[in-house]
Parts: C-alpha cells; structure tokens; sequence
C-alpha cells in the first residue's frame, strides 16, 4: 500500500479550526451558515499544501469568506477566474448543507465574480506574473472561515454577531491565526481592511511580529472604488513591502 503524502502545518490548523466552528451554533438572524474549509476541502487543501510556504515576508489578513468568492471556491478572496486560470486549482467543491437558495454554491461553475477577490487576486497577478512569485513573499488567509447568510440572503459579518456567539467564534479563529502565523513565519502581518487588522493587533500583541493595514477591496467601499490596486500599492510600499520606484 502506498504511503500517504505528509499532512503541511497548515492544513492541520484548518482542520481544526474546521471541527472547532463546525460546533458552534448561530441563531436567528442568521439562517444559513457556510463552512467552505469543510465542502470545498479538497481545493482549500490544495491551496494551503501548496502555497502556505514558511518564510514568507507577509501575511495578509481578510476577514471572512464571501458568497461569490470563498464560499464558491474555498480559497480566501477566491474569485472564480483567479482560482481556475491563475492559480489552477480545480479541486471539485461539495455544497454545504443546509443551502440557502439565493446563494448557491456551484464552485468553479459559479458565474458570478466576487469583485474584491477580483481585485486582489488580479492585482497579485499583474504585479508577480506567476502564484510562484506572488507567494514567495505574500499569503493570504482568513480570520474566520464562516460565512454567515440571513434569511433574505444578505450577508452578515462576523462583527455584526452577538457577544455570545462571537467570543465562541473569535477564540477559535485566534487559535488558527497564532499557529498559522506561528508556521509561516512572516516579517508582518497585513489586515486587509480594520477589521482584520484590529484583530491582528489583538491576536499577535507581544509576538514580535509587525503589523499593517492595507484598504479592503470591496465595491462597498468608495475609497477603493477608485483606484484600489493603486492605493494598495502605496501603502504597501509605505510597509516597506513594495518598491515603486523598481517595480517590485
């Protein structure tokens, strides 16, 4: 019998983050709950064996998943054409049950794009050509890896939960933050927008590791509606993480 290939840091911190929020319960408004480290496994897996590389000079921090991106994909900003035909992860992705019927998930098939993923995925493509580039400075992982839907269908943020669902939610995903940040080793961590970066801060407060913020890129947001990568781009180069000037 052949042997099986050896399980990466990362993907044991998904795992158990995975069974840790796969626990908990969440109740009215939320309906729906999606859990995309559980339905899209095998192309999340994929993602971390492959491109969770310890070394890295930054990590870059989002929020949760999104209807359109993650939850369609299982990788984080994951928009379906950067997955498919950048990053070339064509893992086949499961549903989650229960599903909510304005939201769903039909993986690489899904036709919508998520916009911010879109964004940033296509930023990293234009600026390093290739994921191996890209990833021999950056990764990107979520705080939480639940996307939370009402019964309308709208999405609701990790923020937006109460206090007694939140601290449940929040202690699992600080541990799966320490130990990924604990694996990979980066110079700084990037909260692409205030919410990651305020829980960067509280999370890795002590740990030596610098810390940054960086605009989200969501169509929500004016401010990254015009000109998001441009903006993104400075800012990382006030991080000490891009040099303009060479391009790089």
């Amino acid at each position: 019998m052949p042997s099986r290939a050896p399980v990466c840091e990362a993907v044991r911190t998904s795992r158990a983050l995975s069974r840790a929020v796969g626990a908990l319960q969440f109740a009215q408004p939320v309906t729906h709950v999606y859990n995309p480290l559980s339905y899209a496994r095998a192309s999340h897996e994929e993602y971390l064996a492959r491109f969770a590389r310890p070394g890295c000079e930054a990590l870059l921090l989002g929020m949760n998943p999104g209807p359109w991106g993650m939850a369609q994909t299982g990788v984080p900003f994951g928009e379906v054409a950067s997955v498919r035909d950048w990053l070339e992860i064509q893992a086949p992705v499961g549903r989650p049950d229960p599903e909510h019927p304005a939201r769903p998930v039909e993986g690489l098939d899904c036709r919508r794009s998520e916009v911010s993923g879109a964004r940033l995925w296509g930023w990293a493509r234009s600026r390093f050509a290739t994921p191996e580039a890209f990833f021999e400075r950056f990764f990107i992982w979520n705080f939480c890896p639940l996307a939370f839907l009402e019964e309308s269908g709208r999405n609701r943020t990790p923020d937006k939960l109460p206090a007694a669902e939140r601290t449940p939610l929040f202690a699992a995903c600080d541990r799966a933050l320490g130990r990924i940040v604990t694996h990979l080793r980066p110079r700084i961590v990037v909260g692409i927008g205030r919410f990651a970066s305020d829980q960067a801060a509280r999370v890795l407060a002590g740990r030596g590791v610098a810390l940054g913020t960086i605009l989200h890129p969501s169509p929500a947001s004016p401010i990254a509606n015009r000109g998001w990568a441009e903006q993104a781009e400075r800012q990382l180069e006030e991080l000490g993480l891009l040099d303009l000037r060479k391009g790089a």
